[in-house]
């Protein structure tokens, strides 16, 4: 997978599943995109102090979930003497995308409110005035004692020095920490590489994994008003998507709870039973208790008093306006629930959000009847209905189905919603959670509907946007979707697949090896080439320095055998160790596997990680100076990013050259659904310019013989219509197969409920008459070995005269 999936813009990535994230570069290098540290406390305790401990909270800015499992916190003495010792405090675990991770240290004598329940838990009483904490691929102590030394330990992912700390990241530490002050980032988790810029110091506010804070008061308290106050909910929400009162206290906000969320951010909603007459202010809130769970109940009818505040689940996202530190009086219980509204086809709006021209749409008037995403956040925290809704995206291992309420918009063949251009994004698409764990969202596949009535609360979530928190779940109707089967190739085709199989190493588990290999074996009937993205070292995410993969290849060939497929030879280039992206440690790389009974690998010493492989003009035609080798590996288009690999193969006399892919991923784009509109696509840069260097090799290649057939493939983790596509398809050396498909059937991948196109085959112009085929056998499944569907292509190589592609 990649730290991010795409919904246009976007994401990449997410999703669906345990993400990885691609490798962090070495502290001060460059800013980190996805763990950071958000907030250092070391006056826990101590005299005036309000918490009992000291903490260090970590945040995750990407769109991923960072696992810290082998990484660990360190300290290190503000001004270090040389005996002073970095103390370790382990990990476990992971931070959620747009999440936090808290780690407690040592307690003192002062203070009277205990932190949140801790992550992770170390022993260190660090100082309140000056230090250094590190986050630390590895627990092996750092033994660097100068910024410039740290800056040099690749194993850092980030660092903050505080106070007078010499060791600190940028021109100084961020200054102000105290007995009563931590030193934080803002709300956007900006990290420059330079603490001064990045945190300030304030009050204290440590946020653990489930999203509980120190302090929060619960609902029920007595001593509440037992009146209405002056403040309506709608009042509180306003026009725009943040609450004119944000900063400000309330006392007695009538409302009826609808929803109780008793887990993670917990708390409740709540929903104004005598509406005013604007559409654009919503009538339901959400009422966040913190650490404290819930003690009303839906029916409840309740006044509640505290702090208005908009609060952003991840960088770049929209807002969710609630009430924080709530005092709650309940008055009566069993109480009839506001009417719910209707979505559907004919109150969801085709048009999807304002622009701002790449700004804030967070002042704009909300525009309900013209934009989906108004309409949404005009009912954030409102009780909303939908009937018979088909399931757009398959059900995650976190309990979320997406479905839509258009049934008509751009419809895939097998039921899904094609995911288009930018321009055309499907306004219908809602997530769907259950806020009764007795009654989880069942399993669903794409194309099954939630049959009957789905009803609950509309929320804001940094994952997919606007969601509805379910007090009323549908009815599964299974609609039997099947995996596919290609059929197997002629005697005189030659198959070329490629397959994403997400960060597959020798550690995993037989079931995941089975069922990918089933899928190669039996699915992909076997192809002559497979293309491999996301092979992983032999150790995976341990960063101890292996590169090989001869052991993860070795179980996946003895499993296709086991399915019944052939005995299948690998070749590969191993990266330098650390150098292309993907899950750290697990040098992540591209693998060809062939089957040596029916073609042949033509091998040419030489290609190695920095190599680059050449175009060589024989007189019998084009050759390579390596084989395999890699694509232009030191240009810094392929920084922190898999290389491509390419290889030349022989069937029925014929070369053939191929060329596997696994472009940068989109961590880092803004969200389709955010506050920036248009999204901007920050990662499709390195994209283009990694696009632009495949098409100058193929180029080479056509160069050296015009009738070369070649195959480019791989996760390009973009779209048929990006500027990527155009870079690598310029000069029309190569054409995509995918847009050789119908349009309901051109996609292989589902995110955010979108049917979408990462993974691609382009051939050659020599390369004219094909059968292109994508196997859909897991990105539509709520079970599924990767997040990605194989994609197949067989061709007679002396068969390409004159004629029509067919596909």
């Amino acid at each position: 997978m990649h730290i991010a999936r795409p919904g246009s813009a976007l994401l990449a990535a997410a999703v669906a599943v345990t993400l990885s994230v691609t490798a962090l570069p070495a502290a001060f290098a460059a800013p980190s995109s996805s763990a950071v540290i958000s907030e250092v406390y070391g006056g826990g305790g101590n005299s005036g102090a309000t918490l009992t401990r000291d903490f260090i909270e970590l945040a995750n800015a990407g769109q991923s979930s960072f696992g810290l499992s082998g990484f660990s916190v360190q300290y290190l003495p503000g001004t270090p003497s040389a005996g002073s010792l970095w103390q370790v405090s382990a990990l476990s675990g992971a931070v959620a995308p747009g999440g936090r991770y808290l780690v407690a240290q040592a307690a003192g004598t002062g203070g009277t409110v205990a932190l949140p329940a801790a992550d992770a838990t170390g022993t260190v009483a660090m100082s309140a005035a000056s230090g250094t904490v590190a986050l630390v691929s590895g627990t092996t102590p750092l033994t660097c004692r100068t910024a410039a030394d740290c800056a040099a330990d690749t194993r850092i992912v980030d660092l903050v020095g505080y106070g007078s700390a010499v060791v600190r990241e940028g021109s100084g530490p961020v200054t102000g920490a105290s007995a009563t002050a931590s030193v934080a980032r803002g709300t956007s988790l900006a990290d420059t590489d330079d603490n001064a810029a990045d945190l300030a110091s304030g009050v204290p506010s440590p946020v653990n994994a489930a999203g509980e804070t120190s302090g929060g008061s619960g609902p029920g308290e007595p001593g509440g008003p037992t009146e209405p106050g002056t403040v309506r909910v709608h009042d509180i929400q306003g026009t725009t998507r943040l609450s004119p009162l944000a900063g400000q206290s309330v006392t007695g906000v009538p409302g009826v709870v609808t929803g109780v969320r008793s887990t993670g951010s917990r708390g409740f909603w709540i929903q104004d039973a005598v509406p005013d007459a604007d559409a654009r202010t919503s009538e339901g809130l959400f009422v966040y208790t913190g650490s404290a769970a819930p003690t009303v109940t839906i029916g409840d009818s309740v006044l509640v008093s505290g702090k208005v505040a908009e609060y952003y689940p991840a960088t770049g996202t929209q807002s969710l306006t609630q009430i924080t530190a709530p005092l709650t009086t309940v008055l009566s219980s069993g109480n009839a629930l506001p009417d719910a509204v209707v979505l559907d086809a004919s109150s969801v709006p085709d048009g999807y959000v304002p622009s701002a021209g790449g700004g804030s749409i967070e002042g704009l008037a909300l525009d309900p009847a013209a934009y989906a995403l108004d309409l949404y956040e005009s009912l954030e925290g409102s009780r909303v209905t939908m009937a018979d809704t088909r399931v757009t995206g398959a059900t995650t291992a976190y309990d979320e189905v997406w479905v839509t309420v258009k049934p008509q918009e751009n419809p895939t063949a097998r039921g899904g919603t094609l995911y288009a251009s930018y321009e055309d994004q499907n306004t219908g698409r809602l997530k769907v959670m259950s806020l009764d764990a007795a009654r989880p969202v069942p399993a669903a596949n794409v194309g099954d509907v939630l049959s009957g009535t789905t009803t609950g609360v509309v929320d804001y979530a940094s994952y997919g946007g606007y969601n509805v928190q379910a007090t009323e779940l549908g009815t599964l109707k299974d609609n039997g979707l099947k995996r596919e089967v290609t059929r197997k190739q002629k005697r005189k085709e030659l198959a070329v697949a490629t397959y994403n199989v997400e960060n597959l190493d020798a550690g995993d588990d037989q079931g995941k090896f089975d069922t990918l290999a089933q899928g190669v074996a039996v699915s992909l009937s076997s192809p002559d080439i497979v293309s491999l993205e996301e092979i992983q070292d032999d150790n995976g995410a341990v960063n101890d320095g292996t590169v090989g993969s001869e052991a993860t290849l070795k179980r996946f060939t003895d499993a296709i055998v086991a399915a019944g497929g052939p005995r299948y030879a690998w070749r590969y280039v191993a990266p330098a160790d650390g150098q292309d992206g993907g899950e750290p440690g697990g040098n992540i790389r591209n693998v060809f596997l062939y089957n040596p009974e029916r073609v042949d690998f033509v091998d040419r010493a030489g290609g190695d990680a920095t190599t680059a492989v050449q175009a060589v003009k024989t007189k019998k035609g084009a050759t390579l100076s390596v084989s395999p080798g890699r694509v232009n590996p030191t240009s810094t288009a392929w920084d922190s990013s898999r290389k491509p690999l390419v290889g030349e193969f022989r069937f029925r006399g014929e070369s053939v050259f191929v060329i596997a892919n696994h472009f940068a991923s989109k961590g880092g784009d803004q969200s389709l659904h955010g506050r920036f509109q248009e999204p901007a696509r920050s990662s499709e840069t390195q994209r283009v310019r990694q696009a632009a260097e495949v098409n100058t090799f193929v180029t080479s290649l056509l160069k050296a013989d015009k009738s070369a057939q070649v195959i480019t493939l791989g996760d390009l983790n973009d779209f048929a219509f990006s500027p990527t596509m155009a870079a690598l398809t310029g000069g029309n050396v190569l054409k995509p197969l995918i847009t050789t498909l119908p349009a309901g059937e051109q996609y292989s991948y589902v995110y955010d409920g979108n049917s979408q196109t990462l993974d691609h085959i382009l051939t050659s112009p020599s390369v004219r008459r094909f059968d292109y085929d994508v196997v859909h056998i897991n990105a539509e499944f709520a079970d599924q070995a990767s997040d990605h569907d194989p994609q197949i292509v067989r061709f007679d190589v002396k068969g390409q005269g004159k004629g029509h592609p067919h596909h």
